[in-house]
């Protein structure tokens, strides 16, 4: 297949399967490529968008995965996972006041421990 020819939907599948493949073994920058492809042909889907912020994150390029973890967020408010990766770029880029409360929104969505702990409520 040429890179020009039009992708079908089970391609953009594969290719999000390998981002996530690339992600786990240390490709950061793979996955982004892998993902550019697949957030083109469906803007509107999260999921690639989340995956591809924490490929960015991972890749510490935390601008792009700032900006898109807010769309994924303007999106699905109520994505704890979202405000966590949020809150982790945030506090990467030395900007603890607006990481705790993406911490906390992230823990008052999803009371998981490491959300729990990251929002420090005992402070």
């Amino acid at each position: 297949m040429s890179e020009n020819a039009p992708r079908s939907p089970e391609t953009h599948l594969i290719d999000y399967r390998a981002a996530e493949r690339l992600l786990e073994a240390g490709d950061p920058r793979g996955a982004v490529k892998l993902l550019d492809a697949v957030i083109d042909a469906h803007p509107e889907t999260t999921g690639p968008r989340l995956l591809r912020a924490r490929a960015f994150f991972a890749a510490a390029q935390l601008r792009p995965a700032e900006l898109e973890f807010e769309l994924v967020l303007e999106r699905e408010p109520d994505n704890a996972y979202a405000h966590f990766g949020l809150a982790r770029t945030y506090e990467r880029a030395g900007r603890p006041a607006r990481a705790r409360r993406h911490f906390r929104l992230a823990a008052a969505l999803d009371p998981k421990p490491e959300y729990l702990k990251a929002a420090r409520f005992d402070e």
